[in-house]
């Protein structure tokens, strides 16, 4: 009886991994025909079994010259061009080389028929989409992996962006994750190095990831606690949602009439200020990811917006980065320490925040640190780049057993997508010499006496506020004696262990003895 059950318990796991495979063989055969996969088949790291796969994938496909990593990911499928753009954020999973083209994916696929999408709107409402808009374009001015964007007016006569789930995306994404997942798995089994790589967070990152921006309730709120934590920069606006109109699959916004920030000629012939332009993003990224700890993770050229005034607009906050108070301060301070040269100070934090094993030598670290920062103090001002900078970062990282950080991957690739873009529109911007006043001012607010001396009076008052609550608690634990009188101390008496049954006799005639002189007590 036990070999049948064991056999029904193994049939879906094996069924799962023939699943797993068969999906993988056809992706790969995708990838290969791309060129996607010339890299891991030459990358000494890569585990044998893992370059035999790649070579059969190729085998008889006329391959390109030059690799077609986005091409390739965008004819795998949507989920697959997300997983593309998590992996833009590892050059030392991917490489330099995929990691620029992968940069490249903006979410270009063909629209969805309006008729699909009006039922898809009528299913989530409840209710006819006549009765919330007067009007609804029925091209999209946007068509991205999970949802496009069509313009609208309300019955109110606002103007408005109506983002709509692609139906069955939900679905697509499950089954794609799934066999990520159990690939992911596959490959930590393999080798040591793949260990370190870490590629099953990777991928419970992009799960999660994933699993926020389905959710257009979830995007509403980030939007909404993005805009409230952004009033310190004017110029930096996040359109209103209307949340009256928005729902789990539907998201509705106020409507950004702007240019957007990678068609620079006609910022130019607008009049805009482009050097302007750029600090603002810069300035804006700084205050979300340093001072608030919570930023817009997706900031390419398509989801950013000037306006009049030389202001930029950002849409699309389905992907947010959250960095708790003491990794934005190591963070600062190794952004300031790389921008001044004190390496030391820099490599003191790797060690401090655990991103460096303590059995490796700090001062050892901040030489292989100057490695990466002391070339690049030495170039022109438009040659020096954060993204250079992790490029150079990564490329240590084998050598100090640095395993990879879950929660950095959006900030690392949305620093180097901000540079890019403020680049775009100042090609003599440096992201250090801008972000230094900003980052030395945040160090001297958060770090310096005066913040030491207000960190230790709140703490101290919250703890005096909690000594009421603290003494309540004790009395509850040792309540005060009632009415009975305080016990007379007792001999104490050597206890004989008795085994066996003249244990339990033993007790018997002690509880007899006792409850006998108890009634003699009681009576008298």
């Amino acid at each position: 009886m036990g070999l049948p059950a064991r056999s029904h318990v193994a049939g879906p796991g094996v069924t799962a991994s023939v699943v797993h495979v068969w999906r993988l063989l056809k992706w790969g055969r995708i990838l290969a025909r791309h060129g996607a996969l010339r890299g891991i088949e030459r990358d000494p790291n890569t585990p044998v079994p893992v370059r035999r796969l790649a070579r059969i994938a190729r085998f008889g496909a006329r391959v390109p010259k030059v690799p077609r990593y986005a091409d390739a990911f965008q004819a795998i499928g949507p989920a697959a061009i997300k997983l593309g753009q998590t992996l833009a954020t590892r050059p030392d999973l991917v490489g330099d080389v995929a990691t620029q083209d992968l940069l490249r994916l903006q979410d270009q696929l063909p629209p969805v028929p309006y008729a699909t999408i009006a039922a898809a709107m009528e299913g989530s409402f409840g209710r006819p989409p006549s009765d919330l808009f007067a009007s609804i374009e029925e091209v999209p001015v946007g068509a991205a992996s999970i949802a496009q964007v069509h313009r609208a007016v309300t019955t109110d006569g606002r103007t408005v962006a109506v983002k709509v789930l692609r139906p069955g995306v939900e679905a697509d994404f499950t089954r794609a994750i799934a066999t990520y997942e159990w690939a992911a798995a596959q490959l930590e089994g393999m080798s040591v190095e793949a260990r370190r790589l870490r590629p099953r967070l990777t991928v419970e990152n992009f799960k999660r990831w994933t699993a926020r921006e389905l959710n257009f309730r979830r995007e509403a709120a980030s939007a909404s606690e993005l805009a409230e934590s952004m009033t310190a920069e004017p110029d930096f606006m996040v359109p209103a949602i209307d949340w009256q109109r928005s729902t789990a699959r539907v998201l509705t916004v106020e409507w950004v009439d702007g240019i957007k920030l990678s068609d620079r000629t006609a910022l130019i012939a607008a009049g805009y200020d482009l050097p302007r332009l750029a600090n603002t993003l810069v300035q804006a990224f700084l205050r979300q990811a340093i001072a608030e700890g919570f930023f817009h993770a997706d900031m390419h050229q398509g989801n950013l917006f000037a306006l009049p005034g030389n202001k930029i607009a950002a849409i699309d906050f389905g992907i947010m980065g959250r960095i708790d108070r003491r990794a934005r301060v190591w963070l600062a301070e190794i952004l300031y320490g790389l921008i001044t040269g004190n390496y030391k100070r820099v490599a003191e934090i790797h060690f401090e925040a655990g991103y460096v094993p303590s059995h490796h030598n700090v001062a050892e670290f901040a030489t292989a640190l100057r490695a990466v920062g002391e070339p690049m103090r030495g170039l022109p001002v438009k040659d020096m780049s954060i993204g250079m900078m992790l490029d150079g970062l990564f490329s240590i990282t084998r050598d100090f057993d640095m395993v990879t950080q879950p929660h950095l991957l959006l900030l690392q690739k949305t620093m180097v997508m901000v540079e890019g873009v403020a680049t775009g529109l100042d090609p003599d911007i440096n992201l250090w010499e801008s972000a230094a006043p900003f980052v030395r001012e945040w160090i001297r607010t958060e770090l310096g006496p005066e913040a030491a001396i207000a960190d230790r009076l709140i703490q101290d008052v919250r703890t005096l506020a909690g000594l009421p609550d603290l003494i309540r608690r004790i009395e509850a634990r040792y309540p005060a004696p009632g009415g009975e009188p305080p016990a007379p101390p007792l001999r104490e008496i050597e206890v004989v262990r008795i085994g066996g049954g003249w244990r339990y006799a033993a007790v018997a005639l002690v509880t007899a003895l006792a409850s006998v002189a108890a009634t003699w007590l009681i009576v008298h």
